[in-house]
């Protein structure tokens, strides 16, 4: 390929990585929000967060993108630029999905805890804030980890709206050369650069943050331990042998 198509490659990853930028954070404010809610005391407040939740699961990202971007101008009279129409319309659908991800971990977090928190006389903010939370966020990265490369992959469908991503711009550069196989296979491969990227940023964090709440992975016994167990009598597993 030439310079200038190669140019408009680039363009197209650097708007892409700005739209998933902008998605994520606004897919990882809705998923803390909903999620939370979903386990609030009052009835309510988990049927509205299920609710938007049942709602924005159930559609197509690609059909909300158009509603965002062609349905809502002539409804209220304004426009919104195709980033931030995709950032809505992708934020909100993966936020939907996100506030499972979150319900589902707090849930799950052990309820003697919860208990504690009750009997220190701990405010629910702060039984969220300095119980459930640092316990929760770790066991999420995982599930969160999957959700963020769904959502790189769920940029593409931007292009419809004739943003120039990654995806819009590798259909200019397949237009102007004639040829798919080529500029299709540097697409994939980018694509999948990026998400490896992103999976072993999500890898080291998750690391961080379980070695935070003392989650880390167990180091393996050396051999001076085990020879020092036989000499003892004690076996590895700390029972007397």
């Amino acid at each position: 390929m030439t310079s200038g198509l190669w140019e408009l490659v680039l363009k197209g990853i650097w708007i892409t990585i700005q739209l998933l930028f902008f998605s994520t954070l606004l897919a990882g404010a809705v998923s803390f929000v909903v999620g939370i809610a979903r386990t609030h005391r009052l009835w309510i407040v988990r049927f509205l967060a299920g609710f938007y939740t049942e709602v924005f699961r159930g559609t197509s990202a690609l059909v909300m993108i158009f509603w965002v971007f062609f349905v809502l101008p002539p409804a209220f009279g304004w426009q919104l630029v195709p980033m931030w129409a995709g950032t809505l319309a992708l934020g909100l659908t993966y936020g939907a999905y996100g506030s499972e991800i979150v319900r589902g971990a707090l849930t799950a977090v052990d309820p003697a805890q919860k208990e504690g928190g009750i009997a220190l006389s701990f405010t629910p903010w702060q039984r969220m804030r300095l119980i459930l939370l640092p316990q929760a966020v770790p066991e999420m990265i995982p599930p969160f980890s999957n959700l963020l490369i769904e959502l790189l992959k769920g940029t593409a469908l931007v292009s419809i709206m004739g943003m120039g991503d990654l995806a819009f711009s590798g259909n200019l550069v397949r237009l102007a050369l004639q040829e798919s196989a080529e500029i299709y296979t540097y697409i994939l491969l980018i694509y999948f650069v990026i998400a490896f990227l992103l999976t072993r940023v999500m890898r080291g964090l998750e690391k961080k943050l379980k070695a935070g709440v003392g989650k880390a992975p167990k180091r393996g016994i050396s051999a001076q331990e085990l020879k020092r167990a036989d000499t003892t009598g004690v076996g590895a597993g700390g029972g007397v042998g």
